[in-house]
Formats: C-alpha cells, structure tokens, sequence
C-alpha cells in the first residue's frame, strides 16, 4: 500500500502535442460530458444513442456514449452492485469521461448513478464547467411497465439484490442543468430537446 502511494507522487503525465482547445477549434465545438441519470427503464441510452446520431448528422463527429451495460461489460466487470461498487464503476466512468474531454471528443454519459454523492464526485473528476447533469425521469410505475430488460420482475421476486427503485434507492438530482420526462414526450422529442441543448452548450460561435 505504503510503495503504491509513493509511486503516485512520482507520476506525470507526458506533455500533449495537440491541445484539447486546438481540436475544439478545428472541429467548431467545444468537448463537454453530458451525464445522463436516471431510473433504469427511463430511456436515458435510448436517448443518448439517438442523440449521438442527431449529433452526428449535425456535423458532431468526435463523439462517444458510454453506458451501464458496455461498461460493465468490460472496465467494470469485477464490479457489484452494493454502494460501494457503485461508486467505484462512476469513479471509473468519469475518469473515461475525463480522458475523452481531453482529447476534444464530447461524451455523453448513460448511467443510473443513483447516488447525488457519486455524481457530485463525477463532476468534480470531469471539472464542473465541463459536466452537465441531465435528469431523465421517468415515474417508478412506467419505468416497471416497460421493464424492457425484465430486470424488475426479477428484482421483486428476490433474484435480483440491490436494484435501483426496489430494494436500493435512487436519489433525484437537485439541480439538474436540464429534465426530460419520458412518460410525456416520445423518444424522438427527448432526443431532440437534449440535442438542442447540447448545441447551445457546446458551439463555439453560441452566445
């Protein structure tokens, strides 16, 4: 432990030869990490999906979406689901994010994180003026009507511990930088509405 925080102290990393703010500039808008929570059925990688091709056509072309199920596919695969864990998988996540920023690629984030504490750390990790928090809420009731993975028929059975909205809980941002509510516009809508979003945010010619 002891000879691992005494490496940490000698690490530094090499001097970048293209600065973010040069890749910004070729490419017309500015990196940033769109973090979408949420409960688990919301849509919040339906919508980040959809939005990256939005984005996309809209010349956006350094882009990036992560999301629970790639990540825990791979980085995060030792990972549980007790707070603990959970913290750590958005620790990792936001350290990714980070590394995207850096290089001018602007990434939009699809994660429960249902803890406020996590996600505070997560922009802090990011910067803040570079993380903006978008709530996708949907009520408990319609998330379990969709239940498009099952996920929640086995969580109210007991196959499933810890599950975000049954057995662990989920904390509403206080202070979102923007809301979409899934249960009143389709999926096309909450598409379009982060999308606008992310363009006032993010050109370098917006007021």
């Amino acid at each position: 432990m002891g000879d691992g925080q005494d490496r940490k102290r000698h690490i530094k990393a090499p001097p970048r030869s293209l600065a973010r703010e040069h890749r910004e500039a070729s490419q017309g808008y500015r990196a940033k990490v769109f973090w979408l929570t949420g409960p688990s059925g919301a849509g919040k990688s339906t919508i980040a999906h959809r939005v990256e091709q939005l984005l996309f056509d809209d010349g956006y072309f350094g882009l990036a979406v992560l999301d629970g199920d790639r990540m825990r596919g791979g980085l995060c695969s030792d990972l549980g689901f007790s707070p603990e864990a959970r913290h750590e998988n958005i620790r990792r996540v936001a350290h990714v994010g980070r590394l995207f920023l850096e290089h001018g690629i602007l990434c939009l984030c699809a994660f429960i994180s249902p803890y406020r504490a996590d996600r505070a750390n997560a922009a802090d990790i990011v910067g803040a003026g570079d993380f903006r928090e978008i709530y996708v809420s949907c009520p408990q009731a319609v998330c379990e009507e969709r239940d498009c993975k099952g996920f929640y028929e086995l969580a109210r059975k007991g196959v499933i511990k810890n599950y975000t909205g049954v057995s662990a809980p989920y904390e509403e941002p206080e202070d979102p930088a923007l809301v979409i509510r899934t249960d009143e516009l389709a999926i096309e809508e909450s598409a379009e509405a982060l999308r606008r979003f992310i363009c006032k945010e993010t050109r370098i010619d917006s007021p």
